[in-house]
């Protein structure tokens, strides 16, 4: 437990210094636990998720970083690889193709990847994935616009 926390607080030195950096990702530790963080990411460019930000919930393990973090969207999305109601994420480095190199950021980063790259073959929202799967392009896509305008995006007035 003592290498997680000192992990955790290396990365969360390197989340102060790197705020004006990235500003696609805002990262933040919990007051009280440097096991619960959560994040604010953009959504990428270009795709429907354009002009949204997403809300994360991390819960990291004691075991971190030889372990994943568990990691969903607190925001609604509509994507194939992230489920509708629990916000659970379907992305192999959060499963079996984690490595301690990864770090909370780079996480947030690879989330934003799958978010510009979904992954139809492997659905958590089945609707999401069966629109790209059958080639349905812009009906997933003016899904995923809805979502976003009505979740991720400030409400004006």
């Amino acid at each position: 437990m003592q290498a997680s926390r000192a992990r955790l607080f290396k990365e969360y030195k390197e989340v102060q210094r790197e705020k004006a950096i990235d500003s696609d990702i805002q990262l933040v530790c919990d007051d009280s636990n440097i096991f619960k963080w959560t994040a604010l990411i953009k959504g990428p460019s270009e795709t429907p998720f354009e002009g949204g930000v997403f809300q994360l919930a991390f819960s990291v393990p004691e075991q971190y970083p030889l372990q994943p973090p568990q990691v969903r969207f607190l925001t609604k999305i509509f994507h194939p690889n992230v489920h509708f109601k629990t916000g659970e994420i379907c992305l192999d480095i959060l499963k079996n193709a984690w490595s301690p190199a990864w770090t909370l950021q780079s996480v947030c980063r690879a989330i934003i990847a799958l978010m510009a790259h979904p992954e139809a073959d492997s659905p958590l929202n089945c609707d999401s994935g069966n629109l790209l799967r059958s080639g349905d392009l812009r009906g997933y896509q003016s899904m995923a616009r809805m979502y976003t305008r009505l979740a991720a995006m400030p409400k004006k007035g």
